[in-house]
């Protein structure tokens, strides 16, 4: 027998690989659920049932819809802007946020008067914006339309 030691190779530690692959998954499930705030609670953040504000008035500023594209009873997804607007009644409209806030998923299936989750399954009503179905507690944060003549601005 000989009396050389055997000396281990360099490198990163098992611990340190396995926390960069922890970390590492981690950043990538944070950004699958999105960066969206949640409800701000903003008052200006509110279902409208039409205003007299003209197209140009606050942030959105061009009209999104006509009246007459958004169903009576249902509603109409506006992808790029992450809102659903919808007719509860005969010329009132309200809008709300797409992005489910179980995990801040932005939502795309509308069906009748129900935006469903695509992520986990959660449901709401595109007329109030309650949670119809979880795991989902906590409503879609309303956002303020104005209606001048027969087109629909976001605020």
């Amino acid at each position: 027998m000989t009396s050389e030691s055997v000396q281990p190779m360099s490198g990163p530690s098992r611990r340190a690989v396995v926390a960069a692959a922890g970390a590492a998954g981690l950043t990538v499930a944070l950004t699958a659920c999105g960066s969206d705030d949640k409800a701000s609670g903003s008052s200006t953040e509110q279902g409208s049932g039409g205003s007299a504000s003209s197209p140009e008035a606050g942030a959105g500023g061009a009209a999104l819809a006509k009246t007459a594209d958004i169903p009576e009873g249902s509603g109409k997804i506006f992808k790029d802007e992450k809102v659903v607007v919808s007719q509860p009644a005969a010329g009132q409209y309200k809008a709300f946020s797409t992005i489910c806030t179980h995990r801040d998923c932005p939502m795309v299936d509308l069906k009748d008067d129900i935006i469903s989750c695509t992520c986990h399954g959660s449901e709401f009503s595109v007329l109030d914006g309650s949670v119809k179905k979880g795991p989902a507690v906590e409503p879609l944060a309303a956002k303020q339309v104005t209606v001048n003549g027969d087109s629909i601005t976001l605020a």
